[in-house]
């Protein structure tokens, strides 16, 4: 059978022959393959279509399924190309397997790579483990032989191994029912059982050589049976639970994930302290989600995105314990939690402890990069291509790494400055001729540095700081913008991604963020000015059928037919700092008197000025400045959408205002990224929520996927807009 696999036991049993490496296969199809048995009727379970002989045999690797189970959860089946490879190395445990390992030989067996090679399976110790990342929990692995009818989840292996055991004993070499089919098989009424077994707690019967039914011995059972029995049922459809030999789907080794040609970084923000494991559940969620998007849009493409969590922070021991024993007793887990969490902020911005948090991302980054294609080397030779998904101020310190910034430069920039306000002034004689000396000294003291440098740089290269060249860098529910513009970056006058993070550097820089995150700002007016008066581009829902691609999305203005006629309009565009106070696209209040706070907050907002106040108040009522347009349109349902498509097409651009450049200056592709918000979400209540609800999101999960596929699917994009 080409679709078998068959495999010596060790045990003088027949075994079975099969096709893929590793297993002891003939050319001519069948050395060792009984021509009685190969003349034998095939039979086939319903679903899996598995070919099967009329004579009870020992079960074939093939027929064999193994399981995993996380969180204490149900067990979940291995997909064929793993499971085959666990029940290999089993076998080559010895007869028992891990019990009973082969004499004089030790049972080390090399451990398994499973699930897209994320885990290894220890066969003897019958755990699982991950490969990238620390987990105090274990995963146990189990070997399916009985399963459970319906479900096909399988039964516990000691009692698994009890009746196969029982049944190769009893019933060994013996025909099957001729016409064997499992749905319409006859029903066991009447029938009584040809043999028993008793477990601990059940108790097993044979009807048939393929009816076997398990039923439990617990009192209450008993009773139910009895009375059952009482009013004329039979014991099986009673209280019986049906069991089924071998698994449903044939294992094969063509049931194997796709290479992967993409890797994810995933990089936490602050609180990991508090909640080490979190951004491995996180990443999972994540991971869960892409794999439902790749199954339904990407199923074509034969490569797979890998999403690797980096958990940088746990390996820091920064202060020690000095900040816990300075914090006082009352309201003690309050404060452990803002230790725990915002002081890494604090942290992050000391001079003394930035760097060390800077080396532990940096050193993670390289250590799962090196680690992933020592284990996959096919990885570098065919282009792989390696991204970056970084929440919070996990955007910021990566955004570091990749540039090399640092205060220092900050520093010498500062005392540039005060040198060029000191020789402005009136000096004396005495004063200037110091000063003359000391800039000789500083000139004298910058050459010896530049030749030290030289010198080194001849006999010692110096390491890139990152081991590969980042293709996208997803910031999600990113400070990154605040931070920019404190260190002093001020939009340009070109439309380049350059002005903030160099193409050289990253190919690709996409800001993604929930409209109410209190954390997340704008980085595209840091570019262009005028960007701040242009919508963030909207996510498309996961579902929505055939979307224009993001490229070809006109901006659309947030105010496209309202002038600042007002000193408090005007200020509210032009003099709150643009990056922080950005509106979002038109949106239908949930009542006037949420709009009403919201306009309150945003003119208090503009009064406030550049404080930080100001920039957190503002956030809860950016849209408050198409107030007329909203409660217009508001008026009636459909014909409001309708105007709303129409005004948010690509109107003229507004006037030029104090602050604004000429309105012919583009983005060469646009960064701001903005998920849509929920119909029936409370806005203050998504404030909370939001910065953490990116994970589990179908509409990010495309996102990051579309970008990330975009060279494999150019060929069907442009057959797609051609159609447009």
């Amino acid at each position: 059978s080409g679709a078998s696999l068959r495999y010596s036991t060790g045990t003088g049993g027949e075994g079975s022959e099969g096709e893929g490496a590793g297993l002891a296969s003939s050319e001519s199809g069948g050395s060792g393959f009984s021509l009685a048995a190969a003349a034998l009727p095939e039979r086939r379970r319903p679903g899996g279509g598995r070919p099967r002989y009329e004579v009870v045999r020992e079960l074939g690797a093939e027929e064999v399924r193994w399981f995993y189970r996380e969180d204490r959860k149900t067990w979940k089946p291995f997909i064929g190309y793993d499971s085959l490879r666990i029940e290999l190395a089993y076998r080559a445990l010895g007869p028992g397997g891990p019990a009973e390992p082969r004499e004089g030989e030790a049972a080390a067996v090399e451990p398994v790579c499973v699930r897209s090679g994320l885990y290894e399976v220890d066969v003897a110790s019958a755990e699982s483990y991950p490969v990238y990342w620390n987990q105090t929990e274990k995963i146990p692995v189990m070997r399916g032989q009985w399963f459970i009818d319906g479900t096909w989840q399988p039964l516990e292996e000691e009692e698994s191994n009890l009746i196969e055991q029982e049944h190769l004993n009893r019933f060994k070499g013996q025909q099957l029912q001729e016409s064997f089919d499992m749905e319409v098989s006859k029903p066991v009424d009447g029938k009584e059982a040809i043999h028993s077994l008793k477990l601990s707690r059940n108790h097993v019967d044979w009807h048939s050589v393929d009816e076997v039914y398990l039923y439990s011995d617990a009192t209450t059972s008993k009773i139910a049976r009895t009375v059952t029995q009482k009013l004329g049922f039979s014991k099986a459809s009673s209280s019986g639970t049906r069991l089924h030999r071998g698994y449903v789907e044939e294992a094969t080794l063509e049931d194997k994930p796709p290479q992967t040609s993409h890797i994810v970084f995933v990089v936490h923000g602050i609180g990991q302290k508090m909640d080490q494991g979190r951004i491995i559940k996180n990443t999972a969620m994540m991971r869960d989600t892409a794999r439902k998007i790749e199954e339904k849009y990407f199923s074509n493409l034969a490569t797979h995105v890998e999403f690797l969590p980096v958990e940088w922070r746990s390996k820091l021991t920064l202060d020690g314990d000095t900040v816990d024993s300075i914090t006082p007793d009352k309201v003690r887990g309050l404060r452990d939690m803002l230790n725990s969490s915002a002081m890494d902020i604090m942290y992050y911005t000391s001079p003394l402890y930035r760097d060390e948090l800077v080396k532990g991302l940096q050193q993670e980054l390289n250590r799962l990069y090196t680690l992933f294609c020592s284990r996959n080397p096919e990885f570098e030779e065919k282009g792989g291509k390696v991204s970056i998904v970084s929440h919070s101020l996990g955007c910021v310190i990566t955004y570091d790494i990749m540039t090399g910034w640092n205060p220092v430069r900050l520093y010498e920039q500062l005392l540039q400055k005060e040198e060029e306000e000191l020789e402005d002034r009136w000096m004396s004689y005495e004063e200037q001729r110091l000063l003359e000396e000391l800039y000789v000294t500083k000139q004298r003291l910058r050459e010896i540095e530049e030749r030290l440098h030289g010198l080194k740089a001849s006999t010692v290269s110096k390491p890139p700081v990152l081991k590969f060249k980042v293709e996208n860098f997803f910031c999600m529910g990113s400070p990154l913008a605040v931070f920019l513009a404190l260190r002093g970056i001020r939009p340009g006058n070109s439309g380049s991604q350059d002005h903030i993070l160099p193409r050289t550097i990253c190919n690709r820089l996409l800001n993604i963020f929930h409209p109410t995150d209190p954390v997340a700002y704008r980085l595209e007016p840091l570019i262009l000015k005028h960007y701040s008066n242009i919508s963030p581009v909207q996510i498309h829902w996961y579902n929505t059928a055939n979307p224009l691609p993001y490229e070809h999305m006109k901006p659309s203005f947030l105010n496209p037919t309202k002038e600042p006629t007002s000193v408090t309009d005007s200020e509210s565009v032009s003099t709150v700092p643009s990056p922080t106070t950005s509106p979002v696209m038109v949106r239908r209040h949930y009542g006037e008197s949420i709009t009403n706070i919201g306009k309150a907050s945003i003119l208090g907002a503009a009064s406030i000025g550049k404080g930080l106040g100001g920039m957190l108040f503002s956030r809860f009522g950016r849209s408050s400045t198409t107030t007329p347009q909203t409660l217009e349109t508001g008026k009636d349902g459909a014909e409001g959408d309708d105007k709303k498509a129409t005004t948010v097409g690509t109107p003229p651009f507004p006037h030029s205002s104090p602050g604004f450049l000429e309105p012919t200056v583009e983005l060469e592709h646009r960064i701001d990224f903005e998920l849509r918000e929920g119909l029936v979400e409370s806005r203050y209540w998504s404030a909370v929520t939001s910065h953490t609800a990116y994970w589990s999101s179908l509409d990010i999960a495309l996102f990051l996927l579309t970008f990330m596929y975009k060279h494999d699917q150019e060929d069907t994009d442009k057959a797609n807009l051609d159609t447009i």
